[in-house]
């Protein structure tokens, strides 16, 4: 036996990986699967349709419930609490409990609530004490009651575009960023007393010639949208009215920006991941794209595009 259970535990199971640590008043049932190098804390139990994998560390007083699946090296802190039917009602039990999956390096903060049925994507982090009542997107922060993304993994704002309506260093042209292959472009700005006007050229200011527009507006603000990357497609963002945050990531590098303002664009090139979020109000957000609508140019699973972009 290459892994150790406390005299005081009642683990059930035999599905238990090498060098993993069951301790004290730990309950495990006969069906659970358990992966290596896990750490179960005191006072835990796990039912019995409940997949853990490797590295995961399970911190006290936490129960996990029928239909969790849990990936590797995730962290869940001391109390979180897991459910797994929307409408529970006493020894009225559902045909099928609700499936919940955290992916791989999520973490759970201490006393957070996570409803059946979602899933949270690779490296999340949830906040201590936040209500998670919809599917969290790879990468992202979130906290509260529910629970709203606030931010994500790795990624630095890039402070040439936080103007907040105030001019600030950034000159017109095109200025590389920290994800190779995204740019920003800073248009020409005219303004005086009659008010003000910005231009750009497709094929110049726009690298890229154009076949469609989309706009987005009328988002409220808890929302994310984005969170795909295209094949084919090349894509250039301008916030025309108020603010929205843009998160771009090649699979190895990943930066957010603020368009807060019409005369500065960013270029997200094909296999680039993009997420917009944090919009205000009044958004109007501009997007310019060099193909016509495909479905099979989109690429919507960030593993799958992790895999395509060789990260």
């Amino acid at each position: 036996m290459n892994f150790y259970i406390h005299p005081l535990a009642d683990v059930k199971s035999k599905s238990i990986g090498e060098n993993s640590r069951i301790w004290q008043y730990v309950v495990i049932f006969p069906e659970a699967k358990i992966g290596s190098d896990a750490n179960i804390c005191s006072h835990c139990l796990i039912e019995n349709d409940v997949v853990i994998g490797d590295r995961v560390t399970v911190k006290s007083g936490v129960q996990l419930w029928d239909g969790l699946r849990i990936s590797n090296d995730v962290f869940i802190g001391p109390n979180a609490t897991f459910t797994n039917d929307r409408m529970p009602r006493s020894k009225k039990f559902p045909d099928e409990f609700l499936e919940t999956v955290l992916e791989a390096g999520v973490s759970i903060g201490a006393g957070a609530v996570i409803l059946p049925g979602i899933r949270i994507g690779t490296n999340a982090m949830v906040a201590a004490g936040a209500v998670v009542t919809r599917s969290v997107p790879p990468n992202a922060i979130v906290v509260g009651n529910p629970a709203r993304i606030m931010g994500y993994i790795d990624a630095s704002d890039n402070g040439a575009i936080r103007t907040n309506n105030v001019e600030k260093s950034i000159e017109p042209g095109i200025h590389k960023t920290q994800v190779p292959g995204v740019s920003l472009h800073k248009m020409e700005r005219v303004t005086d007393m009659r008010g003000s006007l910005t231009v750009g050229e497709f094929e110049k200011t726009i690298p890229f010639s154009v076949k469609r527009y989309f706009m987005v507006f009328d988002v409220p603000s808890a929302e994310t949208r984005g969170e795909h990357a295209h094949r084919e497609c090349h894509q250039f963002l301008i916030c025309a009215r108020g603010s929205c945050s843009v998160v771009a990531d090649d699979g190895k590098n990943r930066q957010e920006f603020l368009l807060d303002r019409p005369d500065v664009g960013i270029h997200l090139p094909p296999m680039i991941w993009g997420t917009q979020y944090r919009y205000s109000s009044d958004a109007l957000l501009l997007v310019f794209a060099s193909d016509y609508y495909s479905n099979e140019d989109y690429i919507r699973n960030y593993e799958d595009f992790k895999k395509l972009s060789g990260a």
